[in-house]
C-alpha cells in the first residue's frame, strides 16, 4: 500500500471514465479546461487526435523536432523546410500560463517571454487584457477567437478542443516560421489548458521550437484570495471539479471533510450543486462563490449549498458574470477571519489619475496595492520649448562653469535636462562641482536615477517656499559665483527666482519644456467624472486641477477629491471642489496613504452603524445641473 504523503487531490471532469486519484503537490486547473487523469489507448495522442497521416513519427511533443533543427535554432536559421523562404530565420513558440488574471501573479518566466515577444497570440477579452498591461507597446496582440471567425464568418466555429487547436495553431505556426518569437497565451495554468496537446504537436509537426511556461491556477488562487483556504487541519482531500462538461461526476463528493472546488459558468455551477445535493453532500454546507478572482473586480458571495442554485440563477453578469469559481469545504468557515484581498481599503474603488501617462505608473501601482483600479486622465502634454536656443546655452553654460548652483523644481525638469544632455552625448560627470537643489522627494528621486545626489532637499515644507527657506544666501567669500540656473515649465510663477534674487543669486530662469492642457477624454470618461461614477480623484499638483476641470468638468460631488499638499488644496477649493483628503507630505506615496487611510474609516465608520458598505460612487449624487 502506497503511504499518503501531504494532500490528495482529485480533478474530475464532467463525463468520462472514473477519475485518477493524485498523491502529493496540488494540481492545477482553469475555469472551462478538464483536468482528467485518465489512461489512454495505446497509440493514440494526448488530445485524443491521431496524428495526420503524412506526419513525420517522433516524440509526441518535443521542443527539438530534431537535431538539424535545433541546430539551425541556434545559428537563427531552421534546419528543415518551414514553409518560408529557405534559410529564413525560425522563430519559436512559447506557450505562457496567464494564471487567475492579476498580472502581478504572472510567473517570473512569463514576464521575461511577453516583454521579449513579437506576437502574442490570446483567447478571449480576459487574454487581451492582460496582454494589454504586460507586453511592451508595438507588438502585435491577436485573438486567436476573433481571427478563427473573421477566417470565414459563415462556416460554423470549431466547438472541440481538437478543432480549435488546429485552427489556433496556423495562426500560431505561421508567425513562428517567420521567424517571429511567438507568445501564445493560455487562461490559467498552461499544463492544464484544452487543447494544449494538439497544439503542441502541431508545432511539432511544423518543426518549430516551442516550450511550455506554466502559470497559477484559478483553481486554487482564486478561493485564496477569497479568504478560502482550500486546505486546513481538518481536510482530507480537496477535489476540483470541472462543471463546463454534460453529466455530473460527483460520487463520493458529499464528505464534509472534503474540499470541493467547482469551476465552469453561472448555469453550469448550479447544475453542479444540485448534483452535490444528491451525492449527499449537506444542503446548510457553506459555499463561497467568486466571480473576477484575483483581479480589482472580484465579487464574492456566500451561500448554504442548497441556496446556492437559485442565488445563481436569479444573478445576472453584472452580479456574478462568469466565468466563476466556488469552493465549499472547511475552509469557508475561516472567511471572515481570512479574507485579505477584499478587505483593503480602497478595495474596488475607480480612482480618477489626472496626470500623464508616462508619469501615473508609481501612482497606479500604489493604488493597486490598495485594492483600487487606477484610470489614467492625461490633463497636460508635457512638449519642448517652442525654440530650444535659451535651454542649450544653459546647458553649455553648466559644463564651463557659469553656475553654482542648479534648482530642479519637477520631475520634468529633471527629464528635460537629462534628454540635453543624451542629445549632446553628456552624463552625470558634467555636474561635478555644481550645487544641485530639488525641491522634494520626488524631484530628488528623479535625480538620484540619473545617478546625482542632491546637496539640498527643503527640510520642511517640499514646495519653492520650503526649498527657500533653506536655502543659502550668496556670500561673496565662500562663493567664487554666483549664478543660479533655474529649468522650469514655462508657467512657472516666479516665487522662487524672486526669493533667490533676495538672497543675493542672479538668477537663470530657462524654459525647460512647455505645459499644453491636453485633449479633453472621450464622453464616456467626461460623463462618468460628472456623474459620479468614479470614488476618488487624485490631484498632484495645481495644474492638474485647472487642467481637469478645463477639459472635463468638475467631479461629481460624490466623488472623493484627494490632494498632494496644501497649494494643490487651495487650488481645487477655488475651483469648487470640496477637499476630503490632504496627504501629510507631498509624494505619491503619502498621497495613496491618505485616502487608503479614508477609505478605512468609511469601512469602520459603516461597520459602527451596523451598514453595507458602500463605495463613494454606489452613494453619488446626481450630477450638477448648469443654471439656466
Amino acid at each position: 500500500m502506497t503511504p499518503r504523503t501531504g494532500l490528495q487531490l482529485d480533478h474530475r471532469a464532467g463525463t468520462g471514465p472514473a477519475p485518477v486519484t493524485v498523491t502529493g503537490p496540488a494540481p492545477t486547473a482553469a475555469p472551462g479546461t478538464p483536468v482528467t487523469a485518465r489512461s489512454s489507448d495505446a497509440g493514440e495522442d494526448p488530445g485524443g487526435d491521431r496524428p495526420d497521416p503524412g506526419a513525420a513519427p517522433g516524440p509526441a511533443a518535443s521542443s527539438t523536432p530534431s537535431s538539424s533543427t535545433a541546430r539551425g535554432a541556434a545559428e537563427g536559421t531552421s534546419g528543415a523546410p518551414t514553409g518560408g523562404r529557405r534559410g529564413a530565420p525560425l522563430g519559436s513558440v512559447s506557450f505562457v500560463g496567464a494564471g487567475p488574471g492579476d498580472p502581478g501573479l504572472l510567473t517570473v518566466r512569463a514576464a521575461e517571454l511577453l516583454s521579449r515577444a513579437e506576437v502574442v497570440v490570446v483567447d478571449g477579452p480576459v487574454g487581451a487584457a492582460l496582454a494589454g498591461r504586460a507586453v511592451p507597446d508595438g507588438v502585435e496582440v491577436l485573438d486567436a477567437r476573433v481571427v478563427r471567425e473573421a477566417a470565414d464568418p459563415a462556416e460554423q466555429a470549431p466547438t472541440t478542443p481538437s478543432a480549435r487547436a488546429r485552427a489556433t495553431t496556423r495562426l500560431v505556426t505561421r508567425a513562428a516560421r517567420a521567424g517571429r518569437r511567438v507568445v501564445r497565451l493560455l487562461p490559467g495554468d498552461a499544463a492544464t489548458f484544452e487543447g494544449l496537446a494538439e497544439e503542441l504537436l502541431a508545432c511539432h509537426r511544423a518543426s518549430v521550437p516551442f516550450e511550455v511556461v506554466p502559470g497559477v491556477s484559478p483553481a486554487v488562487a482564486v478561493p485564496v484570495y477569497a479568504g478560502v483556504p482550500v486546505t486546513t487541519a481538518g481536510t482530507d482531500l480537496v477535489h476540483v471539479l470541472d462543471c463546463a462538461r454534460d453529466g455530473r461526476d460527483v460520487a463520493g463528493l458529499g464528505a464534509a471533510r472534503e474540499t470541493v472546488v467547482l469551476l465552469g459558468s453561472r448555469e453550469q455551477l448550479a447544475a453542479c450543486a444540485r448534483a452535490l445535493l444528491a451525492a449527499g453532500r449537506s444542503a446548510t454546507a457553506a459555499v463561497a462563490v467568486t466571480a473576477g478572482g484575483t483581479t480589482t473586480a472580484q465579487r464574492t458571495v456566500t451561500a448554504a449549498l442548497a441556496e446556492l442554485p437559485g442565488l445563481l440563477e436569479a444573478a445576472d453578469d453584472d452580479a456574478l458574470p462568469g466565468p466563476l469559481v466556488a469552493v465549499t469545504g472547511p475552509g469557508v468557515a475561516l472567511r471572515e477571519r481570512t479574507s485579505w484581498y477584499e478587505n483593503r481599503p480602497l478595495f474596488g474603488w475607480r480612482v480618477l489619475v489626472p496626470r500623464t501617462q508616462a508619469q501615473a505608473g508609481g501612482m497606479s501601482a500604489l493604488l493597486a496595492e490598495a485594492g483600487a483600479v487606477a484610470e489614467v486622465v492625461p490633463t497636460i502634454s508635457v512638449e519642448p520649448p517652442r525654440t530650444p536656443h535659451q535651454v542649450e546655452k544653459a546647458v553649455t553654460g553648466l559644463v564651463t562653469g557659469r553656475y553654482e548652483w542648479i534648482g530642479f523644481t519637477s520631475v520634468n525638469a529633471v527629464r528635460a535636462v537629462r534628454e540635453k544632455f543624451v542629445e549632446y552625448g553628456l552624463d552625470a560627470r558634467a555636474f561635478a562641482g555644481l550645487k544641485v537643489a530639488a525641491v522634494g522627494g520626488v524631484t530628488a528621486g528623479a535625480l538620484r536615477e540619473w545617478g546625482i545626489e542632491p546637496d539640498l532637499v527643503p527640510s520642511g515644507e517640499e514646495s519653492a517656499k520650503g526649498l527657500l527657506a533653506d536655502w543659502p544666501a550668496y556670500d561673496d567669500v565662500l562663493d567664487p559665483i554666483n549664478r543660479v540656473l533655474l529649468p522650469r515649465a514655462d508657467i512657472a510663477t516666479d516665487t522662487l527666482v524672486a526669493g533667490l534674487t533676495e538672497l543675493g543669486w542672479e538668477v537663470d530662469d530657462v524654459t525647460a519644456y512647455r505645459t499644453v492642457r491636453a485633449a479633453p477624454p472621450a464622453a464616456p470618461v467626461r460623463d462618468a467624472i460628472k456623474n459620479g461614477a468614479f470614488d476618488a480623484v487624485v490631484f498632484t499638483s495645481s495644474s492638474t486641477v485647472r487642467n481637469l476641470v478645463g477639459i472635463a468638468g468638475k467631479p461629481n460631488p460624490s466623488t472623493v477629491v484627494a490632494c498632494i499638499g496644501p497649494a494643490t488644496a487651495a487650488t481645487a477649493t477655488e475651483n469648487g471642489l470640496r477637499v476630503d483628503v490632504l496627504a501629510d507630505e507631498p509624494s505619491a506615496a503619502a498621497l495613496v496613504a491618505a485616502l487608503a487611510d479614508h477609505g478605512a474609516a468609511l469601512a469602520a465608520a459603516a461597520a459602527e452603524a451596523g451598514e453595507p458598505l458602500q463605495r463613494p460612487s454606489e452613494r453619488r449624487l446626481p450630477a450638477r445641473r448648469r443654471a439656466r
